[in-house]
């Protein structure tokens, strides 16, 4: 933690603030969690956005050991359908999100020291709803970058097609338009799984013939 900001943390009444930043593919978005404007690190956030409206609140933080990776839910309140339409758009999935917290001078308004980031990840889901108000809202799933650990790959097979899709101009699939072995790419093999024919049988059978040649 910044040195400046961990003093002021450990006066009596430190002036907090919470905020959040979202690169999404044509436009950055810069909120707080109160109505004011602060300057960070040279870029400006304030508690509403002209395009996409309001912070409205996010999910507790807390580190744990377990097979899930953390994640965090923030809720937006955007003005207008329009907003709404925008931040819910499928290609809004994978910016990249940073929850930060820090504190403020309460005399001059200016920030102190360097805010410490709680959460980096990227968004997941997005889902649409209403508040008790009756106001429309936009809630995101922000899941930690480690999330691509758990992918399991499914859509990778031992094809031409699907090998150059990776990297483009690379032949060494080219002439192989089936196989009747089991590739297991990205995840374990099933539990007591066994290949009886093509490849691994091949195998066995120079093996058992070696064993008994010896």
């Amino acid at each position: 933690m910044d040195a400046t900001l961990k003093n002021a943390l450990a006066q009596p009444a430190p002036l907090l603030f919470g905020a959040i930043k979202i690169a999404l593919p044509d436009y950055t978005l810069r909120l707080l969690d109160g109505s004011a404007v602060l300057q960070i690190g040279g870029e400006i956030y304030s508690g509403r956005d002209d395009y996409f409206g309001t912070l409205g609140g996010m999910s507790d933080l807390s580190e744990e050991i377990g097979d899930d990776s953390p994640e965090v839910t923030i809720t937006l309140m955007p003005p207008d359908v329009s907003a709404t339409a925008v931040l819910s758009h499928p290609n809004m999935q994978g910016s990249v999100a940073t929850v930060m917290v820090g504190a403020v001078d309460a005399a001059t308004g200016a920030v102190i020291g360097t805010p410490e980031i709680l959460f980096l990840g990227e968004i997941d889901v997005p889902t649409i709803g209403i508040d008790e108000s009756g106001a429309r809202t936009v809630e995101f799933t922000i899941v930690s970058v480690f999330e691509r650990l758990f992918e399991t790959e499914e859509g990778q097979r031992a094809s031409n097609g699907w090998h150059q899709s990776i990297w483009p101009g690379e032949l060494g699939l080219e002439f192989m338009t089936g196989t009747d072995v089991n590739l297991y790419w990205g995840v374990k093999p099933p539990k007591g799984s066994s290949v009886k024919s093509g490849f691994s049988a091949a195998v066995a059978a120079t093996l058992n013939t070696k064993t008994q040649n010896v």
